[in-house]
């Protein structure tokens, strides 16, 4: 997936100002300064607790900023208004206990006013190599295909902001190649993406790298491996370490 200029004069999805977080006696976000715009891959990088899963579940509108205020297409973080356009893949996928995959996709669809007849369900999990465990309940599932089934029930619904938290981590390199396409596909539909990662792929396929280091904002600029350098966790995680620049 290339990356692509910004779509000049467009309004940010999200904007973030002075944001933070405080857990006790642990700034886990200090003075967070961010506006995303439309079509933007961002990749989000820093070694864990960084911030960057803090951040992601605040635009998620999933956790309250101690201070600050972060608004997507207008709208405050967690209001009905911005649930309506963001689409949040978290780091652990979640799925009720007793729905198959499919009445998960037709309950997430039905909740955000896809009258498709399931269309899109169908494509998602044809092309996610899951289209004979529909019936399934996901408990059933491996690790990989409980990831596949994640990124299909964020994929399935409308969205301008997607927020991804490490999500090609467990997949095999097929599925990582489909992700990359439904990227492509949402950012040309005018998405903006943001994606906590570790992995090199990742980064150098986005327009756009943030770096957190201790909650602050480190690094706004393209994704050039020796600028990034300091702020990747070299750990042994495939894909982990930046190529040399």
């Amino acid at each position: 997936m290339s990356s692509r200029p910004e779509r000049s004069g467009a309004a940010p999805v999200l904007v973030g100002r002075d944001l933070s977080r405080e857990y006790g006696d642990f700034l886990a976000l200090d003075s967070l300064q961010v506006d995303l715009l439309p079509g933007q891959l961002v990749a989000l990088v820093g070694p864990n607790g960084a911030g960057k899963t803090t951040f992601l579940t605040i635009a998620a509108g999933l956790l309250e900023p101690t201070a600050g205020t972060l608004e997507v297409e207008g709208a405050a973080a967690g209001s009905i208004g911005a649930r309506g356009v963001v689409s949040y893949l978290p780091d652990t996928p979640v799925f009720y206990d007793d729905l198959s995959l499919g009445e998960h996709l037709e309950y997430v669809a039905a909740l955000h006013g896809v009258s498709d007849d399931g269309a899109r369900s169908r494509q998602l999990l044809e092309r996610l190599g899951l289209s004979d465990w529909g019936d399934s309940l996901p408990s059933e599932f491996s690790h990989g295909m409980r990831q596949k089934a994640s990124i299909a029930l964020a994929l399935v619904r409308p969205f301008s902001l997607l927020l991804a938290d490490e999500p090609f981590d467990g997949l095999d390199p097929p599925s990582r190649d489909v992700l990359f396409q439904l990227f492509a596909e949402a950012r040309e539909a005018g998405a903006a993406i943001v994606v906590s990662t570790h992995r090199r792929d990742v980064v150098g396929s986005a327009d756009r790298c943030l770096a957190l280091r201790d909650g602050k904002l480190a690094y706004d600029g393209p994704p050039d491996a020796e600028a990034l350098a300091e702020y990747f966790e070299l750990s042994s995680r495939p894909g982990s370490v930046l190529p040399p620049a």
